[in-house]
């Protein structure tokens, strides 16, 4: 039963898509976690980020940085490998709804006011993502294929066991 569910959840064979979605995704979202981690590429680290969070609201501040900066940064690294794509992108998907709704909703929709539209689009990428998952060219049909051997081993084991 156990097999089942991991097989669902690593089960995609949407071809070139999902590369397509995945690699840009994970990229933008990876370099957003590291600003947000370790304050790379002008990002202000946890320290930074923890203190402008609690300052809008979102309170303990440097655990909600901790957070969404590794989500973003390890999700973003998920879906550049397609490892748990389903997983890393519903991660990312819930972080952007959360960045949607606490910082950029009331600017209205466009980045030029601090608005929602670069959230947004992330958000119907990794929603995109946790639907189709990982694509042809991912780890997850690696982890698949193995897991699927695994058990046609031990079927077969059982099946000699019972005869």
């Amino acid at each position: 039963m156990h097999t089942s569910l991991i097989n669902k959840l690593l089960q995609s064979n949407t071809g070139l898509g999902s590369i397509a979605l995945r690699i840009p995704v994970g990229i933008v979202l990876a370099a957003h976690g590291a600003q947000k981690l370790f304050g790379w590429f002008g990002g202000y680290g946890l320290e930074g980020t923890g203190q402008w969070m609690a300052s809008i609201g979102l309170e303990p501040g440097y655990m909600m940085a901790l957070l969404a900066g590794s989500a973003e940064f390890f999700g973003g690294l998920a879906l550049i490998l397609g490892l748990l794509t389903r997983p890393a992108a519903a991660v990312s998907a819930f972080t952007m709804l959360v960045a949607i709704f606490s910082v950029h909703i009331s600017h209205g929709l466009f980045m030029s006011n601090n608005g929602y539209e670069f959230a947004l689009t992330l958000f119907a990428a990794t929603l995109a993502l946790t639907i189709q998952g990982g694509g042809s060219f991912a780890i997850d049909n690696k982890l698949k294929n193995l897991l699927d051997k695994r058990e046609a081993k031990q079927v077969h084991v059982a099946a000699l066991k019972a005869a």
